[in-house]
């Protein structure tokens, strides 16, 4: 959105608005922007929601799972929970054989991980991004 066109919702000036916009991105309140794209129109018709353990703990090998994930573009989020799992993996390829292979050959493998559980996501009821304001 334009600042001329956040003013007019907001009520301030285009140069306030700007202002303001700026002081967030500073601040680290806004991240960044990004386009929101269709995932399976792109070809990635497959989500899939896989939960980690590893088979033992310590910093270096958290750090060199995080290198792993971090190398995999399969991988779109990942987090260190609490719970039964260690980390929950979102997952997106573009079919079954594909998220097969990922699993087959690049997670079980690795040296750090003890046990995956993996579930497909049949439908999306709700895919918000950001926070509520």
């Amino acid at each position: 959105m334009t600042n001329a066109a956040l003013a007019e919702v907001v009520n301030l000036s285009a140069s306030q608005c700007s202002r303001r916009r700026s002081a967030l991105e500073q601040a680290g309140v806004i991240e960044g922007y990004s386009a929101r794209l269709n995932a399976a129109q792109l070809g990635y018709g497959l989500r899939a929601i896989i939960r980690v353990n590893l088979s033992s703990h310590g910093q270096s090998k958290e750090d060199d799972f995080a290198r792993f994930v971090a190398s995999h573009p399969q991988i779109r989020s990942a987090f260190s929970v609490s719970g039964d799992a260690d980390y929950v993996l979102d997952i997106r390829t573009r079919d079954l054989d594909a998220f097969a292979d990922f699993v087959h050959r690049h997670l079980l493998p690795h040296p750090q991980v003890s046990q995956v559980r993996s579930e497909i996501v049949l439908k999306t009821l709700k895919d918000d991004r950001g926070i509520a304001v």
